[in-house]
């Protein structure tokens, strides 16, 4: 028994065994996966492979060209939380949806989404239409529960709609184009919006008192509130579709997207050099705890590769002889019960570089061709198609107790609402989600269709 505890598998057990522990009793993930990681290269080859290791480590992750556009959309979404973005678009979606019963809620989801797009930051987006939103749908005698539920999960949605940073970072740790994952994120984010707001509608149908009558505003009315957002939208489809048309890179197109957000903000005059300042240090402070949890990541990383934990975890998915589909099925559980201990960032850099050789494993390996793959598809369309199912189950960790960071944003903007209450509230949603996943799984199609038909 001793002799196994101190083999190098038992090792990595013992190591992925102290790593939980560690986040349980709430350290840093970075921090966590850093003392583990380094702890554990250390046993297995001693002091000297550690110390040579952090030599180039933190230089070879952190000069990575694609990370480059992460600090670029943390600053664009930082500039258009300052200068009000989220109310234009807030005002605009009334404008259009105000009239429906459960309207203003519908409008909350929609301005989400568009927020998400413009800032990439699921936290970002629910703290924005938070302060927006929620006054006005506790104004309007919206019930608590629909009101923090409906802003809680709508912020979601800032996670997979592009630009997304979490969806950059699963690009580059399983080396995809940046470019196909934005593309093949867009159509279900679309979805994701549609099955919001039939959630709206039925929730307002069952129980009425939830959301109160609404009147429409005038024409004049709905063309300001159209006129003042259109500046949104045109930033977004200038660095979104720029992007999908090859006219530049993310990275470019994040530069640009800062550019515009804040030349709009000046020329607006809602963006002043204390704000500038404030964004700029918002930035900094973001990236930086993305850039240590992506130290942390590696490290732990070839901790378990030395240890043979993930060839451990294939082997064990070849020799079960569970279909792909349920070792699959498997694997988005996990990532679900894994978002109710830790943010979706820490999740995706913990656990996609286990779980995907995994998925390589059971899909035949290094793929040849189409005959003997068991999802039906190559291993770069299987590498799109997990990273957007395992980012919307990343979402629901979001909203999932006991961390559902979304959930405690909006708890604490909301004083006269429980978190209990915000809960229930999430219900419809998380339903439709696990819907969304489910149709996703049905129809990989769905995913995989705009980047080959953009891409030819």
């Amino acid at each position: 028994m001793i002799e196994w505890f101190t083999s190098a598998f038992g090792l990595g057990l013992l190591g992925t065994f102290f790593l939980i522990l560690l986040i349980i009793l709430r350290m840093p993930i970075a921090f966590a996966m850093i003392l583990v990681g380094g702890i554990g290269v250390t046993l297995l080859n001693g002091p000297a492979i550690f110390l040579a290791q952090l030599k180039t480590l933190a230089y070879g992750q952190f000069s990575i060209y694609d990370l480059s556009v992460v600090p670029m959309f943390l600053l664009m979404g930082a500039l258009a939380t300052k200068i009000g973005m989220g109310r234009d678009l807030f005002q605009a979606a009334q404008a259009w949806l105000g009239w429906l019963r459960g309207g203003a809620a519908m409008s909350a989801v929609a301005a989400c989404a568009t927020f998400g797009a413009v800032c990439g930051s699921s936290l970002a987006t629910a703290t924005t239409m938070g302060k927006v939103a929620l006054p006005e749908l506790e104004r309007l005698n919206y019930s608590g529960r629909l009101a923090t539920g409906t802003i809680a999960a709508g912020g979601v949605l800032g996670i997979l709609i592009p630009p997304s940073v979490v969806l950059v970072i699963y690009a580059i740790i399983v080396e995809a184009n940046i470019v196909t994952m934005f593309m093949a994120a867009l159509v279900p984010g679309i979805i994701a919006v549609l099955l919001f707001l039939v959630a709206i509608a039925v929730v307002v149908r069952i129980w009425p008192h939830t959301a109160p009558q609404t009147t429409s505003m005038s024409k004049s009315e709905r063309k300001g509130a159209t006129r003042a957002v259109l500046p949104v939208l045109l930033i977004f489809a200038i660095v979104i579709g720029g992007i999908y048309a090859g006219f530049y890179n993310p990275t470019p197109a994040a530069a640009i997207g800062v550019f515009l957000v804040a030349a709009y903000g000046l020329v607006r005059k809602q963006l002043n050099w204390l704000d500038g300042k404030a964004a700029l240090f918002d930035t900094a402070r973001t990236a930086g705890m993305i850039y240590l949890i992506l130290l942390g990541a590696e490290m732990l990383k070839i901790f378990m590769s030395r240890a043979g934990v993930p060839q451990a975890a294939a082997s064990w998915a070849i020799e079960s002889g569970l279909p792909a589909f349920t070792i699959l099925i498997v694997l988005l559980l996990a990532l679900i019960i894994l978002g109710c201990l830790m943010d979706s960032l820490s999740m995706i850099l913990l656990v996609v570089p286990f779980f995907w050789p995994v998925l390589v494993e059971v899909n035949g390996g290094l793929y040849q061709g189409a005959d003997g793959a068991a999802f039906g598809m190559s291993t770069e369309d299987l590498k799109i198609w997990f990273g957007i199912l395992a980012l919307i189950v990343v979402e629901l960790g979001l909203i999932t107790p006991p961390v559902g960071m979304n959930v405690f944003v909006i708890s604490g903007l909301s004083k006269n609402t429980p978190m209990s209450e915000t809960y229930k509230g999430i219900l419809p949603f998380f339903t439709v989600e696990i819907l969304r996943v489910a149709l996703l799984l049905a129809l990989p199609g769905l995913v995989l269709f705009l980047p080959k038909l953009l891409q030819g």
